[in-house]
């Protein structure tokens, strides 16, 4: 029996990302599939009665990331992402932490440009969106322009702060429905 060989990395990290994508596609609570899909059952979740129920406008939300928890060092932003799903397209984010005056641990906003880049918080690529200073007060806002992956990182210590910290988190942002 033949195993993986070097020569098929490329194709597993492919499909690897491509399942990633569909987990958090269909793992969105109000993820609609026009064709068929029996939307008023809300198939297999159930009916939604909190505060993430559907949205019925085409106005963008406002999203405190890690909520009440802001952006610390220490708290797992990837299951906040996931259990604050759906976000969408021209939503923002907003980043609150305190400034370095205030705290001895720094925190700043980067945008990592892969899922492999994301998943072994590799900075080196890195684009630095948010300083250490900017999400003092109302925060720092990021808006979500279009439908394609976003991962952020907290970049400080040498992305020490993403691999232990769990400071990191990416969201697909879907589409809105129009409503007529």
């Amino acid at each position: 029996m033949a195993g993986f060989g070097v020569s098929d990395r490329p194709l597993i990290l492919i499909v690897a990302a491509a399942s990633m994508l569909v987990t958090v596609s269909v793992a969105n609570r109000d993820w609609y599939y026009g064709g068929g899909f029996n939307y008023t059952t809300h198939w297999p979740w159930g009916p939604r009665n909190d505060s993430h129920s559907l949205n019925n406008t085409n106005e963008p939300n406002k999203i405190i990331v890690g909520g009440s928890e802001h952006w610390h060092y220490g708290f797992d932003y990837s299951v906040w992402a996931f259990q604050n799903n759906p976000i969408y397209v021209n939503d923002v984010l907003v980043f609150k932490y305190d400034p370095p005056s205030k705290t001895p641990f720094h925190h700043s906003v980067y945008l990592l440009p892969n899922m492999w880049s994301y998943k072994t918080c590799d900075m080196s690529r890195a684009k630095l969106i948010a300083n250490t200073t900017q999400g003092d007060g109302e925060g720092f806002e990021f808006v979500l322009k279009k439908w394609q992956p976003y991962y952020f990182v907290c970049g400080e210590s040498g992305g020490l702060h993403c691999r232990d910290g769990k400071m990191k988190f990416f969201v697909m942002p879907m589409l809105r429905r129009w409503h007529y």
